[in-house]
C-alpha cells in the first residue's frame, strides 16, 4: 500500500507550511490604496479577482508538475504545454472568468532547440483549445539549479462583476454534474510514477495503451463547454478536480455532497490494483471527473444537453445539508 504522503507529497503538511506565506501575502493588500479585489484564499478558489471597475480581472498560476519527468523519460514533449495551459485556464473558469492571456515560464538545465520546438507545439495547441493568447514568457537556463526542466505559467481572465461564481448560491437539492476527464491530468503523478514505473516500466501495456501513454495523456481543457454552460443556465458553482480529488468540492460550499462516481477504470484501476486504497484514490486523483458544475435541479437537463455537446457529462449527485463528500456507490465519506 502506498499513499500520496508516503510517495513524498503531504498535502496537509504543505497547507500548514503555506499559512505563513498566505497571511503575509494578504497583508500586502495594504500597499495599494483602496480595495483592489479579492484574493484567491478568501474566494476559496485558485483564482484571485482584481477590481477594474465594471469587471474583475481573474488571475491564477500553475505548472505541469512531475509529469515533465515522464515526458523526459520517453523523450516526448509535445503535450505538456497543453497541460500547463489547461491547469491555468480550468482554474480561471471556476470563478466564471473567460481566459484571455497567459505568460509562460520555462526553466531548463540547458537549451535544446528540438525540445523547445515540441513544447511550443503543445503551448500552441493548448492556447487554441482555451481560446487564449500567449502574450509573453521567460526562459531561464540554470545549470546549477535545474536538473531537467520545469514548465509553469500565469494566466488572466475576465468576468463581469455580476457574473462571478463564488458558490454562495449553492443550496441543498442542487445537482452536481460531472464532466469526464481525459485521464490522470496533471495531479497525483508523483504517486502514480513511484508506484507503477519501478514495477512495470514505462512501456508496460495495460488496457490497450502503454503506461507512458496513460501518464502523458493531456489534461482536458473545459473552456468551451463551461463558457457555453454559463450562457445557457444558472450555474451556482464550478470545481476543477485537481490535487485533492473530490475534496476540491469543499472549496465551493459548507454544504455536503452525495455522489455516485463513475467506475474505477483505466489508469485509476491500475493504480488502485497496485495497493492505493479507494479513499486515498478519491482524495488524490480526479477519478474520471475533471470538472464539476453545480446547477439548480430544474436546470439539470439543459445543463447536461449543453455539456454533452463537448464531452461526456453525467449527473453525479446532489448537494446535501449534511457536511462531507459521500461517494455512495463506494461507501466512502471524504471529510
Amino acid at each position: 500500500m502506498l499513499t500520496y504522503s508516503q510517495a513524498g507529497v503531504d498535502d496537509e503538511r504543505t497547507a500548514r507550511a503555506l499559512r505563513g506565506i498566505i497571511s503575509l501575502a494578504k497583508a500586502t493588500f495594504e500597499f495599494r490604496k483602496g480595495k483592489i479585489g479579492e484574493p484567491a484564499e478568501e474566494l476559496g478558489h485558485y483564482s484571485a479577482l482584481l477590481d477594474f471597475g465594471s469587471f474583475y480581472l481573474a488571475m491564477t498560476t500553475d505548472g505541469v508538475g512531475t509529469k515533465v519527468l515522464v515526458a523526459e523519460a520517453v523523450g516526448k514533449f509535445d503535450t505538456i504545454g497543453i497541460d500547463m495551459i489547461a491547469m491555468n485556464a480550468n482554474d480561471l473558469l471556476c470563478v466564471g472568468a473567460e481566459p484571455v492571456a497567459l505568460v509562460d515560464y520555462l526553466a531548463v538545465r540547458e537549451p535544446d532547440e528540438k525540445i523547445f520546438a515540441e513544447i511550443g507545439k503543445g503551448l500552441y495547441e493548448g492556447a487554441r483549445q482555451a481560446g487564449t493568447a500567449i502574450v509573453g514568457g521567460e526562459t531561464a537556463v540554470m545549470p546549477d539549479l535545474i536538473n531537467g526542466f520545469d514548465l509553469a505559467g500565469t494566466a488572466i481572465g475576465v468576468v463581469g462583476k455580476g457574473k462571478v461564481i463564488r458558490g454562495e448560491k449553492i443550496e441543498p437539492g442542487d445537482i452536481a454534474i460531472g464532466i469526464s476527464s481525459s485521464g490522470i491530468h496533471s495531479n497525483g503523478l508523483t504517486l502514480a510514477r513511484k508506484l507503477l514505473i519501478p514495477k512495470y516500466g514505462l512501456d508496460y501495456e495495460y488496457d490497450g495503451k502503454k503506461l507512458w501513454e496513460w501518464l502523458l495523456e493531456p489534461t482536458r481543457i473545459y473552456v468551451r463547454p463551461i463558457l457555453e454552460l454559463l450562457e445557457s443556465v444558472e450555474v451556482h458553482g464550478l470545481a476543477h478536480i485537481t490535487g485533492g480529488g473530490l475534496l476540491n468540492l469543499k472549496r465551493l460550499t459548507n454544504y455536503g455532497f452525495s455522489l455516485e462516481m463513475p467506475p474505477v477504470e483505466g489508469i485509476f484501476r491500475l493504480i488502485h490494483e497496485n495497493g492505493v486504497p479507494l479513499g486515498e484514490m478519491f482524495r488524490v486523483f480526479n477519478m474520471g471527473v475533471g470538472m464539476v458544475a453545480v446547477v439548480p435541479a430544474e436546470e439539470k437537463e439543459e445543463a447536461l444537453e449543453v455539456l454533452n455537446r463537448h464531452y461526456e457529462s453525467f449527473e453525479l449527485g446532489v448537494v446535501t445539508k449534511e457536511q462531507g463528500i459521500r461517494v455512495e456507490n463506494y461507501g466512502l465519506n471524504l471529510l
